[in-house]
């Protein structure tokens, strides 16, 4: 059985655009592959602590885990690592806040990008161990940054997920969306239209 892990980011919840996009890119794959396990984290509604040296002490070196808050962000971490790990499909939606990924996707990614779980460091550099798996990043935008030296998410999550193995991605824009009634019908259409073009 394959299995579909769906993070959804955005602090608006279901007013937000990137987490229609990603339900709708979800909901077409789950048409597609009958049976499918659906994991769906709502990082607004349940989020994933920032990341502390103690903490991240612990991804390395489990023993390290002695106190309260070290033994659950550990198992925290294993829970997420084990959902990206089971995942065949991975749906992210992702707006844009002030040019930069919510600091929501960065926690979920601190917490699984782990060496010896999802990457291992070689004599010739990190190598990811999650390959295999297929990747959909809804990204929405206020502005038109897309192609600029402002698109920082997007280069950022190629290399965040490249690290761990992840470089199947498609990624689904939707921009303008703050530049008037026009452009945001326009932005949102053209996003659309690539869900149904992958799907």
């Amino acid at each position: 059985m394959k299995t579909l892990l769906q993070i959804n980011t955005s602090m608006l919840e279901t007013d937000s655009q990137s987490s229609q996009l990603s339900d709708k890119m979800a909901e077409n794959l789950l048409s597609r592959f009958a049976g499918m396990r659906h994991i769906k984290r709502e990082l607004s509604k349940d989020p994933i602590p920032h990341l502390e040296h103690s903490l991240f002490q612990c991804f390395y070196d489990p023993n390290a885990a002695v106190t309260p808050a070290q033994q659950a962000a550990l198992a925290l971490s294993d829970t997420l690592v084990s959902e990206l790990k089971e995942a065949d499909f991975i749906v992210l939606g992702a707006p844009m806040y002030n040019l930069m990924i919510p600091s929501t996707l960065k926690s979920w990614i601190d917490y699984v990008t782990r060496a010896g779980q999802t990457f291992q460091f070689t004599e010739t550099g990190p190598v990811g161990l999650l390959e295999g798996k297929k990747c959909y990043v809804a990204i929405t935008q206020g502005g038109s940054f897309l192609g600029t030296a402002h698109d920082l998410a997007t280069a950022y999550l190629k290399s965040a997920l490249g690290l761990m193995g992840i470089t199947d991605i498609e990624f689904i824009y939707a921009k303008g969306l703050a530049m008037g009634p026009q452009a945001a019908e326009a932005g949102l259409s053209k996003a659309n239209q690539k869900i149904a073009e992958l799907a």
